[in-house]
């Protein structure tokens, strides 16, 4: 593990991303990584929300659970802000139309509510995720009452404990043909295109203080297809807040590949367009595959580090991206390293700010010094 200094010293390249230099290898003291040293620390201090997706399960206290007790440390000594990774989706929150199972999420918010971190709601309508009792028992005559009893009570139950809620996730597809560019989903073809509309109508009816957000992937390139898809979202943004409806964020998951291209200029100005419509960015889903680099450990984690760097100090030069969650916190549970076809040297992906072992990956590093480097809004205003 490279130290601090060693880290520091190997990042001054340009802004146009040239890879990081190899280095020797030495220990990170785990002091240097908590406390005041840690990423929670380094977001409050300049005016940002930092944090993880996580699995409930391996928050609560195990008896003799080493596992459960080293996870839960870093997850609370590194995230202002937590969301489920699975625990409050559909298929997790609903085993028969007519019943209700909130263990894990309770247990999410127990957690949270410890620890002095937010919460991130994640999500109240998704295409996927859906119970196996969905497809036989919704129709178009009960949809958008499953759909308001859904929200009414998940939302409800968590009125004023959920910093944010990803209300829609991922309803834009450009390829599914419509004019409208929505994906075919079973909600749209249940209830139609104003399924999304009333979604975060019943969102904030449910829960008035939550931030309501439009969740998505493939918008963050400048590549034909995702140029295309990124123009689709924001028409859809303003429409929704062309028509009142409570919209207060996008988010941007952020999935990306090491070995492939950067955001340019396009993410920037969907950024900015957002801002415009008075909306907030959040990054949800952060992290790097690294499936397809080839070369030594160091090589690898060397490429992670500079795609969080070179995204995060773009992003977050915008004043209205306010979060950075990865989708993860460590590489021992990342949901890349469960995909049937992983690297080709059946080694383990590094995708994460710490590794499988719990120290500090130089994406960790990368992403605190991103943090550093943003001004907030009420820096900004008092600065001389």
């Amino acid at each position: 593990m490279l130290t601090r200094r060693e880290f520091l010293c190997g990042t001054m390249v340009t802004a146009a991303g040239a890879a990081l230099p190899n280095l020797a290898w030495g220990e990170t003291a785990p002091g240097e990584v908590e406390g005041a040293g840690s990423l929670r620390a380094h977001a409050a201090a300049h005016g940002l929300q930092v944090g993880c997706a996580v699995q409930p399960r391996l928050l609560v206290p195990v008896h003799d659970s080493t596992e459960n007790i080293a996870y839960s440390r870093l997850v609370r000594t590194q995230a202002g802000i937590v969301v489920a990774e699975n625990a409050m989706k559909w298929d997790a929150l609903r085993p028969a139309p007519d019943r209700f199972s909130f263990g894990e999420a309770d247990a999410l918010f127990r957690f949270a509510e410890a620890n002095g971190q937010l919460v991130r709601g994640h999500n109240l309508v998704w295409h996927l995720a859906l119970p196996a009792w969905f497809e036989s028992t919704a129709t178009r005559d009960n949809a958008r009452s499953l759909l308001a009893q859904h929200i009414a009570t998940v939302a409800g139950r968590y009125a004023g404990r959920v910093h944010s809620w990803d209300v829609v996730n991922e309803a834009v597809e450009p390829d599914d043909g419509r004019s409208d560019a929505l994906r075919r989903t079973p909600w749209l073809e249940l209830i139609g295109p104003k399924y999304l509309e009333l979604a975060y109508r019943l969102a904030h009816r449910a829960d008035p203080r939550a931030r309501l957000t439009y969740n998505d992937f493939g918008i963050e390139l400048d590549t034909p297809p995702q140029i295309a898809k990124r123009a689709c979202v924001l028409r859809l943004l303003r429409k929704l807040k062309a028509r009142g409806v409570p919209l207060h964020a996008l988010g941007v998951q952020s999935h990306f590949m090491a070995d492939g291209p950067r955001p340019g200029r396009g993410l920037k100005e969907l950024v900015r367009e957002c801002a415009g419509l008075g909306v907030e960015v959040y990054i949800t889903e952060l992290d790097v595959n690294d499936s397809a680099l080839e070369g030594t450990l160091g090589d690898r984690d060397r490429a992670v580090a500079a795609v969080y760097r070179d995204y995060l100090q773009t992003m977050l030069a915008e004043p209205n991206v306010k979060m950075v969650l990865t989708w993860g916190i460590t590489d021992r549970y990342t949901w890349l390293n469960s995909l049937p076809h992983g690297r080709p040297d059946g080694r383990k992906q590094r995708p994460l700010p710490f590794d499988e072992d719990y120290q500090p990956a130089l994406a960790y590093f990368a992403l605190r010094d991103a943090l550093d480097m943003h001004v907030c809004a009420g820096c900004r205003r008092s600065a001389p």
